[in-house]
């Protein structure tokens, strides 16, 4: 087993200044060529290494899809077994592409907490490691190495665009902030209509639990952001926004045109914000978006969004 990392140094690309509405070029990190198809690969991978390195001979995680098909990929590479929970409303095609990729996979709850809380119990009952999608310094400095790979390139950025669902990917991008100096650079968080549980919770001033999810952003689903993601914006400088579905699936389709490559809405949400809030943008010169990927998109899929939002 090598402990060398499972996820690729992935492309940064620039589009032109006409790409979006804000009239700047962006910087766009491709987590979406990942192997596991998004960014959970960096996190995910990197805390199934550390507990196969401290002796796990098994490994349970809960997932809407993408965290799920990272530690299949992880668990594959490492030579052990891996079992994923998913809810209900994880997508066949979801839950056969984490099988293929040789993990086993158990249908439970109808919500990711129920998911969640039984992924826990089964690791529990089998001295198994369990591995969260979201809440742990690992995921956070695994996710993190985005930035140092941005950095090392070189490459100037005085904001980055993120999307929000638990908050690990949040976490990660200011951990890798920090160990690179640049706790200055604002982070603009951003979530889907329906599934804003870190903005209602600003909103509100306490870590809420939202009463379910509406937005198709299905994987952005956290009900509850993770307490360490909340408590982020008192250390670091965050604006938290939001867009619709309509906006989100129109990113997608717009990013697919532009640079051929498939992305779910929940990383739409990413891609809309220099269209939807571009006097957000307005004061930065070198915006970075964080593409997080995702393997719950498809062309037939697309297609049923577009025909439904736009």
């Amino acid at each position: 087993m090598s402990s060398s990392p499972l996820h690729l140094n992935t492309p940064l690309l620039r589009t032109a200044t006409d790409y979006s509405a804000n009239g700047k070029p962006l910087w766009l990190k491709l987590d979406a060529l990942q192997p596991s198809g998004s960014f959970k690969m960096r996190g995910v991978s990197r805390l199934c290494q550390h507990e196969v390195e401290n002796g796990a001979k098994e490994i349970f995680c809960a997932s809407g899809g993408n965290a799920g098909i990272a530690a299949a990929f992880a668990g594959r590479a490492l030579g052990v077994p891996v079992t994923i929970v998913v809810p209900e409303t994880t997508s066949a095609e979801v839950r056969q592409s984490i099988e293929a990729t040789g993990a086993s996979v158990l249908v439970h709850g109808s919500v990711f907490d129920e998911a969640n809380a039984y992924a826990i119990k089964l690791s529990e009952a089998r001295q198994a490691a369990y591995v969260h999608p979201f809440d742990h310094p690992l995921l956070w400095e695994g996710h993190g190495t985005l930035i140092d790979e941005v950095v090392a390139s070189g490459t100037r950025f005085d904001c980055v665009i993120v999307s929000v669902g638990g908050g690990g990917l949040l976490a990660g991008v200011v951990a890798g902030l920090k160990r690179n100096g640049l706790s200055h650079v604002p982070v603009i968080a951003v979530e889907t209509e329906g599934a804003a549980s870190f903005h209602e919770s600003l909103k509100a001033g306490e870590r809420i639990t939202l009463p379910g999810i509406t937005s198709i952003a299905n994987s952005l689903g956290a009900r509850q952001v993770a307490q360490h993601v909340f408590d982020l914006p008192k250390h670091h400088p965050i604006e938290s926004v939001t867009v619709s579905d309509a906006e989100a699936v129109a990113a997608c389709l717009k990013f697919a045109d532009a640079h051929r490559i498939l992305v779910e809405p929940a990383c739409g949400a990413a891609l809309a914000v220099a269209d939807v809030h571009p006097g957000l943008l307005s004061r930065f010169e070198n915006p970075l978006v964080e593409v997080c990927g995702g393997i719950g998109v498809s062309l037939d899929k697309l297609k049923v969004w577009k025909e439904r939002f736009l």
